[in-house]
């Protein structure tokens, strides 16, 4: 199952806010809010959503994918649970979301087959290059700019960083992420990027298909 983006457009790709904690439940409030964010995602035509609930009990986090893998299954978006690539194919889902403690993309690539996605976050170019040596479909690079969820990694790479890694590595897919908006977008874009990952801009269901419409409409030429 090869990662199916626009040919022609940027992509985007969903994170989820990490609200939920140890004592979420299905029945909770946050449980529930990231259900109707999925399903807003999924209507609004996003190409990725990545659930990055660390705190979630592994029970709960199995529920909730379950639940979100039946709201985007046959539909065009394809739904990752980051880190746990058993809980992702236990219930159903596309992939998984390596990060830089997680299990080597090859060590996954080996132990789940050919059609199971896998992303991998990257901040300097070695560690994208071992992503796509090791198998993966494509890396999340960043953080681009500056943003609050990105803080302990260091001050922002920048868009040059960025430029050089997208050309680099083509024609292996670089998201952008970090302090990504609809303001700076096309700027990551034109650098190289295939799309933007991003939890704020991506976090209102009310505003969801406006942006996501934003971005795509964001013309992605190939690199050469």
């Amino acid at each position: 199952m090869p990662l199916d983006l626009p040919a022609a457009a940027a992509a985007s790709y969903l994170v989820s806010p990490g609200a939920t904690t140890p004592e979420t439940t299905r029945e909770s409030g946050e449980f529930h809010r990231l259900l109707a964010l999925v399903g807003a995602a999924t209507d609004a035509r996003i190409d990725l959503v990545q659930l990055r609930e660390k705190l979630l009990r592994p029970r709960v986090l199995y529920e909730l994918a379950a639940r979100c893998a039946e709201v985007t299954r046959g539909t065009g978006t394809r739904l990752l649970v980051n880190d746990r690539a058993d809980i992702a194919r236990a219930a159903g889902a596309d992939g998984v979301h390596l990060a830089a403690r997680s299990l080597d993309a090859s060590v996954v690539r080996r132990a789940f087959g050919p059609d199971f996605l896998i992303g991998v976050s990257a901040h300097a170019l070695a560690e994208a290059r071992a992503a796509r040596a090791g198998g993966a479909d494509f890396a999340v690079f960043g953080p681009v700019f500056d943003t609050p969820s990105k803080r302990a990694l260091g001050s922002p790479l920048g868009v040059e960083a960025l430029r050089e890694v997208a050309h680099k590595l083509s024609p292996f897919p670089v998201f952008a992420i970090g302090g990504v908006t609809r303001g700076n977008a096309p700027q990551v874009i034109r650098a190289g990027a295939r799309g933007v990952a991003a939890i704020r801009l991506f976090s209102d269901a009310d505003s969801l298909r406006e942006a996501v419409e934003e971005i795509g409409s964001v013309p992605f030429t190939a690199l050469e």
